[in-house]
């Protein structure tokens, strides 16, 4: 009777474990294993090249385009989807068309990113001065001031990245709005109101106890921006490929073993990406098990 209740419980997680194991543990082993070795494509056999195919991802000048973009966006993206998500979690719930307003600023969310990707492309659409402008935007701003010459949003270096953060803003404002408003309403209204009577006026109340009473979501929130932001591919690669300086960690990683069919180089990049997100995503874990453990 020990025996069978010791081996019951390994007979109900005993799947999710070979699961786990053969779809996320074995390839993260072997792509591990792949990036000391040059794999060329083809019956040619494996090369052991130690560090070369770390030293090329921090050495090749298009890697170092996408670490310096990732960078933009790391700082941009996350600073502004939960700036943004805070500031209207907090003002939407004076309104009483706050569900309607939270729905329409949560849209977004239920489209794919390749979807927006392709959405926004034709925002940003782009023909020569003297003839009409199809994207949105250009239309827009033509329309506004005639003197407006259009804007290659998407081939000019001094905009296309921002141009790129602005779609990834759009799209994920909304998630951070849902947590972060309901982080809000859990604050005691009570507590608001005494600092209001006791004279501190609205940014005080904003600054002084809205944020700290919020402070471990709000970390949460931007843990889970940036780890998002650290492996973005869809966007950039839907709009803009990487061309023009906008290439990304993830999209390059794709490039090189998808196009250049570098498997070394490839997973190399790889194991850097994924280097570069399980800090984040430890400090996430341990924010959730403090929490959990203060309930």
């Amino acid at each position: 009777m020990k025996l069978g209740s010791r081996w019951l419980p390994w007979l109900f997680i005993g799947p999710a474990l070979f699961l786990v194991g053969g779809y996320l543990v074995y390839p993260t082993l072997n792509t591990i294993y792949l990036s000391f070795f040059e794999v060329p494509f083809g019956p040619r056999p494996e090369v052991f090249v130690w560090l070369e195919n770390y030293e090329y991802a921090f050495t090749n000048n298009q890697m170092l385009i996408a670490f310096r973009n990732n960078l933009l966006w790391l700082v941009l993206f996350t600073l502004l989807t939960v700036s943004l998500g805070l500031i209207l979690a907090v003002l939407l719930d004076r309104v009483r068309y706050e569900a309607l307003a939270k729905s329409i600023i949560f849209l977004p969310m239920a489209i794919s990113f390749v979807g927006a990707g392709v959405i926004w492309k034709f925002v940003y659409a782009f023909r020569p001065a003297g003839q009409p402008q199809i994207g949105l935007l250009n239309a827009l701003l033509g329309l506004s001031s005639p003197q407006f010459q259009p804007e290659a949003w998407l081939i000019d270096k001094g905009t296309n990245n921002f141009a790129l953060i602005a779609v990834g803003v759009w799209i994920w404002t909304g998630f951070c709005l849902v947590i972060l408003s309901a982080a809000y309403k859990g604050i005691p209204r009570e507590l608001l109101e005494a600092a209001r009577v006791d004279g501190a006026n609205e940014w005080q109340v904003f600054r002084k106890i809205i944020i700290p009473a919020m402070s471990s979501t709000i970390a949460v929130v931007a843990t889970t921006m940036v780890i998002n932001v650290l492996k973005i591919f869809d966007i950039v690669y839907v709009m803009t490929s990487g061309d023009f300086d906008t290439e990304v960690i993830a999209n390059r990683m794709y490039k090189e073993m998808f196009l250049l069919r570098d498997f070394g180089q490839a997973s190399a990049i790889a194991v850097i990406l994924l280097l570069a997100i399980v800090p984040v995503m430890l400090v996430n874990i341990r924010r959730f098990q403090e929490q959990e453990a203060t309930r």
